[in-house]
């Protein structure tokens, strides 16, 4: 087996950190993890974490942007060489109950929440976050409206996706699924959408 450049250790050590401050953050909450606990549960010291990432802010911070590109990027290989509206709709629909099982982003996004009401400049910096992820998602879901006159623009309709699969009381029920309601509402606004002249 050949050893690993110096590069490729670096990467895995950060992945590796990314993935234990998504479990930390997730089970203790932000106010809960610390440094320590983090660089514990990936198995590094303290000094690893620092030679990756300035501080849990940014930890949290780089975790967010990794999700919100992986989401997108996932989507957009479900979608990958479907071009029938309704396939479309169907694998969107069969994406969002995937990400719906995941019960660790759900609690990220919570505790992110919960740091931005405590400080407006952590919110405002993290918005953008979120404008990029929806405007992403959205993006790939316009072909859902050829030949029809889009009611909508890419960011709402990423953003209304978006917030369907994450949506707080789906975890209180069985169903609908996020799935459900996703297909349920890009088939309406895909009906209600006039006809291209």
């Amino acid at each position: 087996m050949a050893r690993m450049t110096r590069e490729e250790s670096r990467t895995l050590t950060r992945s590796k950190l990314l993935a234990s401050a998504r479990a930390v953050f997730a089970r203790e909450g932000y106010g809960g993890a610390s440094v320590d606990r983090i660089a514990e549960h990936a198995g590094f010291t303290k000094g690893a974490f620092y030679s990756n990432f300035e501080s849990k802010e940014d930890v949290f911070l780089q975790l967010l942007e990794n999700t919100g590109v992986e989401e997108a990027e996932d989507l957009g290989h479900a979608l990958s060489g479907i071009a029938d509206p309704d396939a479309i709709i169907k694998a969107v629909a069969s994406w969002a109950n995937h990400h719906r099982k995941d019960p660790d982003t759900p609690l990220i996004l919570y505790e992110m929440i919960r740091r931005a009401r405590a400080d407006a400049t952590f919110g405002k910096r993290h918005e953008v976050l979120f404008h990029q992820n929806w405007l992403a998602v959205g993006t790939l879901l316009m072909p859902i409206f050829e030949g029809r006159q889009a009611p909508t623009d890419p960011l709402s309709l990423g953003a209304l996706v978006m917030e369907l699969t994450y949506g707080n009381a789906l975890h209180f029920h069985s169903h609908p699924t996020a799935g459900d309601l996703v297909s349920l509402a890009l088939k309406a606004l895909r009906s209600s959408a006039p006809q291209q002249a």
